[in-house]
């Protein structure tokens, strides 16, 4: 464990040093690319006028409210598709319609439904999060061992307790793992919508660091989603290790 995090330290602290001597010593110009000790002063001033924490508070907000609307839609409707299979039939077409479409393709439908308030923020983040949590939830329940149900049921249990009891714990650590992977893609939907009718937030931010040509602005955004999506990556394994205690021995 010690020489897999000093190794992780170490790739960081290689590539920051080469950073710092390619855009120090002319190899890349500041036109394209600010140093590090830059981006640094940069994220230190909006630090200390709050608005660093308050973009990122905003984002998260609405990431956190579009994503919880998204996993309470999909994943009860993809375990009923996995179980049921004219449920399946009814939403196989939907899915395959929408799948496509990125959730840039909804901002003029949103506008023009909610106008640019937090609710626009929220229904992109939902729309372009809660398909992939459907599909991540379907396969890892159509993944659950056959042969686990048969023997439940050769014990004599009900339809219920063959969900609760065999079904749905051996799909929950698929099933999270789609969550995780989806919550990362509600942040690129979420950047979209700030980039595209909003003041506030980390994607707004950006797009102010771009109009006004301030690079370190621009990555001092990209940072901060960055470092925001690993602390809920984290805060995601510790609870994830809570309700899946059985599966701490394969890790």
């Amino acid at each position: 464990m010690a020489a897999r995090v000093a190794l992780r330290i170490a790739s960081v602290a290689c590539f920051l040093l080469l950073w710092h001597l390619a855009t120090t010593r002319g190899w890349v110009s500041g036109v394209f690319l600010p140093s590090p000790g830059q981006v640094v002063a940069q994220a230190a001033a909006l630090i200390r006028d709050g608005e660093l924490w308050s973009s990122v508070l905003i984002s998260s907000e609405r990431v956190f409210a579009g994503f919880a609307v998204a996993g309470l839609v999909a994943v009860p409707l993809g375990i009923v598709m996995a179980v049921w299979w004219p449920a399946k039939a009814i939403v196989d077409p939907f899915v395959s319609l929408l799948r496509p479409l990125p959730s840039i393709t909804w901002i003029p439908l949103t506008i023009l439904w909610l106008g640019i308030g937090e609710q626009q923020k929220v229904a992109i983040v939902f729309l372009g999060s809660w398909i992939y949590i459907l599909v991540y939830t379907l396969a890892a329940v159509q993944r659950v061992d056959p042969l686990l149900v048969r023997a439940a049921r050769n014990l004599g249990a009900k339809d219920l307790a063959v969900m609760t009891q065999v079904i749905l714990p051996a799909a929950l650590p698929g099933i999270l793992a789609g969550l995780k992977i989806t919550l990362a893609i509600s942040w690129s939907c979420v950047l979209t919508a700030e980039m595209v009718a909003a003041q506030s937030g980390l994607g707004a931010l950006i797009w102010q660091g771009k109009d006004w040509g301030n690079l370190p602005l621009v990555l001092v955004g990209m940072v901060g989603i960055s470092i925001t999506v690993l602390l809920a990556d984290a805060v995601a394994g510790q609870l994830e290790r809570l309700l899946l205690p059985w599966e701490r021995h394969r890790r």
